[in-house]
């Protein structure tokens, strides 16, 4: 079925009861996340709750509801969706090395890392270097990945924070033509008629898009890594694809929809590529997503597995994936229930991540209470 033949998801919002959903316990979220915006240890924040399709709640605080922000790791999945969408229609097999597809990539030892390794960051590419501007220039960008290597030999989990991102990104422009964020742009948010982007121009940025602001005040030094890097109006329209795709949680959530409903993707591929394919405690430093803690992920999403962390509600389905992502940010659906949540936040600490227990603790109570909105029968 081509774009033009597909239905765009509705954004008005249906009675919560229509979609079993209980009001009392999205009153609870709701009041939940307001609380931290009201107390004035968030900037602003949105949520949105979706199913059947369709939106069934959207509330925001601290700025206007049409805001998108800055989604960083929470817009992995958008990313991956084009990959996705490739693998439906038999143009990309993820059991490909990526050398045979991009031979810019084949250097250093890295000729036999695979595609589906670069999806479950078990590459051995955890720190490989793209910072701006070079990232804005496709030859510079292809210089780059052929000088890059391996922290270590493929199979041990470790985030990826840049590289597998550009690895899709020139994967997609081989196969279709087209650069990400334009594919993206065509293919899946506008035929699903959605405001998320990818490479976001800094007059639409001003107009739009919620700036980063830091929860502690002053002004934080600049890591290359961190939230406050996004703050660089260049950067976000240069659509670094692992931090930059912009999205109000509403789209977000319908998002979500989309890959439960939408036939944009081939029969049976989300289900696969959102299946735990790795189930491992991810290396390195905590700062940069390392923990003791194993948890499951798939084709550059996390799932939520039987014994799911912070990110992934507890009170939901085993099934469920999605990326949490700095500092206060989630993004997730279950297909067991249909149920898809969003949070969107542009506030940090300096650390970038909030592992305080107050952090910890916010972010599960959030995605707890989400997962469990749902009428109990």
């Amino acid at each position: 079925m081509t774009p033009s033949k597909i239905a765009p998801l509705l954004r008005e919002l249906i009675d919560p009861a229509d979609a079993g959903v209980d009001p009392f316990r999205l009153d609870i979220l709701c009041r939940r996340v307001a609380l931290e915006v009201e107390s004035g240890h968030l900037p602003s924040a949105q949520i949105a709750v979706a199913r059947y399709g369709r939106l069934v709640a959207s509330h925001a605080w601290g700025a206007d509801e049409s805001l998108r922000y800055i989604l960083q790791s929470v817009g992995r999945p958008f990313v991956a969706s084009a990959i996705w969408k490739l693998m439906g229609e038999g143009r990309l097999d993820v059991s490909a090395r990526v050398a045979d597809l991009i031979p810019e990539f084949a250097t250093n030892g890295k000729e036999l890392v695979t595609v589906e390794q670069m999806m479950t960051h078990t590459g051995g590419l955890a720190f490989a270097p793209l910072g701006y501007p070079k990232m804005a220039d496709r030859e510079q960008r292809l210089a780059a990945m052929a000088r890059w290597r391996q922290d270590e030999p493929p199979g041990r989990l470790q985030w990826h924070l840049t590289s597998t991102a550009w690895v899709l990104a020139e994967l997609v422009e081989r196969i279709t033509g087209k650069a990400l964020g334009e594919y993206l742009r065509t293919e899946i948010a506008e035929p699903l008629g959605l405001r998320t982007a990818l490479g976001v121009t800094p007059a639409e940025q001003e107009e739009t898009v919620a700036p980063m602001r830091c929860t502690e005040g002053g002004e934080a030094e600049v890591d290359p890594w961190g939230p406050w890097f996004l703050n660089n109006p260049g950067v976000i329209a240069a659509g670094e694809p692992a931090h930059c795709v912009v999205s109000s949680a509403a789209d977000l959530a319908l998002f979500y929809q989309g890959l439960l409903h939408s036939p944009l993707w081939g029969p049976g591929v989300v289900e696969d590529a959102a299946r735990a394919r790795v189930y491992a405690a991810p290396a390195g430093e905590q700062i940069y997503g390392g923990t003791e803690k194993e948890v499951a992920v798939g084709l550059f999403v996390m799932v939520s597995g039987g014994d799911p962390d912070m990110w992934m509600p507890a009170t939901a389905s085993p099934r469920t994936f999605g990326h949490g992502g700095s500092a206060y940010q989630l993004g997730w659906c279950d297909p067991d229930s249909g149920l898809s949540f969003a949070m969107t936040c542009n506030g940090y600490p300096k650390a970038g991540y909030d592992y305080s227990p107050r952090g910890r603790a916010l972010i599960r109570n959030v995605t707890n209470l989400a997962g469990d909105v749902l009428v109990h029968e």
